[in-house]
């Protein structure tokens, strides 16, 4: 089963994203994914126009799809454009197969660029009880694990430890949990489980760690792949061309 995770779009009228989210989706048409995850901000300033262009081009896939919100999303012009979307509170979301759970977890806070699951972790363990001793992926926004740039882990997960403690405890722990938000591939820990940041569809940021030197940032737009085979896992990091057609 392949899962392909897209995330940080950050469409807007006056970039360019669209085009590299297409050059995403033209390089993964031939996995023929079973399900798609965007984990967040598809959009900047709540560009309507914006996402629908995004759920045209996710329309026209043949595997099933998981949409998050991000920190610069608009949850209710996302409800607007995709009315299966829940259409009150949080945007959690479930894909279930027959051989893997797929859990979409809304780590976005009103008007805060960081993000938090302490008010969701009720809602989250009954998702995992109801796996039912098949595996499970845990998608969300926010990182969970200092990625050791500064500006971004000062908007991360604010309390990664108490949904660290819930996993640990609980008997049907994910196999992993991937996440976006630094705009750069990155993996570690959280209460004994893989953590994973996907790289970002828009420009990526350096790898910058606090010190005087901001070194250059080349990244291509990226992606992941996740792949579970008899409930083992393996994720790959992807980077496509930016440029169309290559």
């Amino acid at each position: 089963m392949i899962i392909a995770q897209l995330s940080d779009i950050h469409a807007a009228p006056d970039n360019g994203h669209l085009a590299r989210f297409d050059n995403a989706l033209a390089w993964l048409k031939p996995f023929e994914p079973d399900v798609l995850v965007i984990s967040g901000d598809l959009t900047d300033d709540r560009w309507r126009d914006g996402y629908s262009a995004i759920a045209a081009r996710l329309e026209t896939l043949s595997c099933r799809t998981l949409i998050l919100p991000g920190n610069s999303d608009d949850r209710a012009v996302m409800r607007a454009v995709w009315p299966s979307l829940a259409q009150q509170g949080p945007l959690h979301a479930v894909v279930d197969t027959p051989a893997l759970r797929v859990i979409g977890l809304d780590s976005t806070v009103e008007g805060s660029a960081a993000g938090s699951v302490a008010a969701h972790l009720d809602w989250l363990a009954h998702q995992l009880d109801q796996a039912h001793g098949r595996p499970t992926l845990l998608f969300l926004h926010h990182h969970v694990f200092m990625s050791g740039i500064p500006s971004m882990d000062a908007i991360a997960c604010r309390d990664a430890h108490a949904l660290g403690t819930l996993l640990h405890h609980h008997p049907a722990k994910p196999l992993a949990i991937a996440t976006g938000h630094v705009h750069r591939p990155a993996s570690g820990m959280l209460a004994g489980i893989p953590a994973y940041i996907c790289g970002s569809i828009c420009p990526a940021n350096p790898l910058w760690l606090g010190d005087a030197h901001v070194p250059a940032v080349c990244d291509p737009p990226a992606l992941m792949v996740h792949r579970v085979e008899n409930g083992a896992l393996a994720s790959h990091f992807i980077a496509v061309s930016p440029v169309n057609g290559r």
